[in-house]
């Protein structure tokens, strides 16, 4: 089960690459909108995680509430990148939320042990 929970957490990882690059990429050209890369970072986000909290390990698995966690941020991410996918132009705050929610959830991910 080790490959199949490497394979996840690549992919998870790419996920977060595409979400935050995404968003990086809008924030600098200063047109905030969300792009395809967000949205598609955000799905894979939410996917992988899911794949990753099933009991793939043996005897090492993560606590309860970090899952619940990543698992309620990941899906707010989600919604605020699914509903503002047509708007035109995004506000700065919510923009920023979708930012720092998705460095927040790589916190809880590295640091909560």
């Amino acid at each position: 089960m080790e490959p199949l929970r490497l394979i996840l957490l690549y992919a998870h990882l790419i996920g977060f690459a595409l979400l935050l690059g995404g968003a990086v990429t809008q924030y600098v050209t200063g047109r905030l909108r969300i792009n395809p890369l967000m949205l598609w970072g955000a799905v894979i986000q939410v996917l992988t995680g899911i794949g990753l909290s099933a009991p793939l390990r043996d005897g090492d698995e993560p606590a309860p509430a970090k899952l619940a966690t990543k698992l309620v941020i990941g899906l707010m991410i989600f919604v605020m990148v699914f509903f503002s996918r047509k708007r035109e132009s995004v506000n700065r705050g919510h923009f920023l939320a979708i930012i720092g929610l998705t460095l927040a959830n790589a916190a809880v991910a590295v640091f909560w042990r």
